[in-house]
């Protein structure tokens, strides 16, 4: 495979997308609030009742154990998409810029990712998260959220942010292609900064493209966003762009492809969730499957 000409940047949630359950709920349904209370708090929040942050802050707040406990229970019940480790080690030998973004806790995504890939190789992954304060004795976990937004996280500013980084390091001045992979409505926002949109089968930013009409590709695993990858990267070595333009390319964002400047870069509208996105912000972005159980189909 021929390296791409243009700098590729991918940005991937994390629950339920690089791992197939959801690591806030495993924690609070194990050694926290349990998980009837976790379903009453997502109830309030889905009424208006309470804040995400209120919500959030009750549940982390929930769990006094020691962070190394917590991931004891989190590395029995996890399971890691098994073409993952394969994609992550093919992005680091084509140079390939491979983020975590999430509305979950630094600490626990980057250990979960050394525990299941090993410190060294997960460390050269960047996570942009909310950040959290846990006490060694685990009497208290509090999230530290990244910025003012109503999740905590700007997750489209986020992507903004690295596509703006990536084209100002390039010594040819082009712009990057961002490619994003999700699988729950509260990714939309990043997913419309990006270029590729990779969603997770049978889950609901899937149903979500096909009910709008938004440009993605589907997945099962990391194995069949690999073979896409290299695909674009094939194709990039024909800037042509325009008419013929794969389908896989979200036509909001893909001026990557008609255009070599980073100052011809458009302005982005702002991807502010609408009415209907924030009913599934939470806790929808990613549904807690038992390990080893099969997908949900809808």
């Amino acid at each position: 495979m021929a390296p791409t000409t243009r700098k590729i940047v991918c940005f991937s949630d994390f629950d339920g997308t690089i791992f197939m359950q959801d690591t806030g709920h495993i924690l609070f349904d194990n050694i926290g609030c349990g998980e009837k209370r976790r379903q009453e708090l997502d109830q309030q929040l889905k009424s208006g009742e309470r804040s995400f942050r209120e919500v959030s802050e009750e549940m982390w707040g929930s769990l006094h154990v020691p962070f190394e406990d917590g991931f004891k229970i989190m590395e029995k019940e996890l399971e890691m998409d098994e073409g993952f480790r394969e994609f992550y080690q093919f992005c680091v030998a084509n140079g390939i810029e491979f983020n975590v973004i999430s509305a979950g806790l630094k600490p626990i995504l980057r250990r979960v990712l050394a525990g299941f890939l090993g410190k060294e190789e997960a460390s050269r992954i960047g996570i942009v998260a909310n950040d959290a304060e846990i006490e060694p004795d685990g009497s208290e976990w509090k999230p530290v959220w990244r910025d003012n937004t109503e999740l905590g996280h700007d997750k489209a500013l986020s992507v903004k942010e690295g596509r703006a980084n990536a084209a100002a390091e390039d010594e040819n001045g082009e712009i990057p292609l961002i490619i994003f992979i999700g699988d729950g409505v509260s990714d939309l926002p990043a997913a419309r900064e990006a270029d590729v949109l990779f969603a997770r089968k049978g889950l609901r930013l899937e149903q979500y493209c096909i009910e709008n009409k938004i440009p993605f590709t589907g997945f099962d695993s990391f194995s069949e966003i690999k073979k896409e990858v290299e695909a674009i990267m094939q194709e990039d070595q024909d800037k042509t762009g325009g008419v013929g333009t794969p389908a896989r390319f979200n036509p909001r964002a893909n001026m990557w492809r008609r255009v070599s400047s980073r100052q011809a870069v458009p302005k982005f509208v702002a991807a502010t969730p609408s009415k209907e996105e924030k009913m599934f912000l939470w806790p929808e972005f990613s549904e807690y499957r038992p390990r080893n159980q099969e997908n949900p189909s809808s």
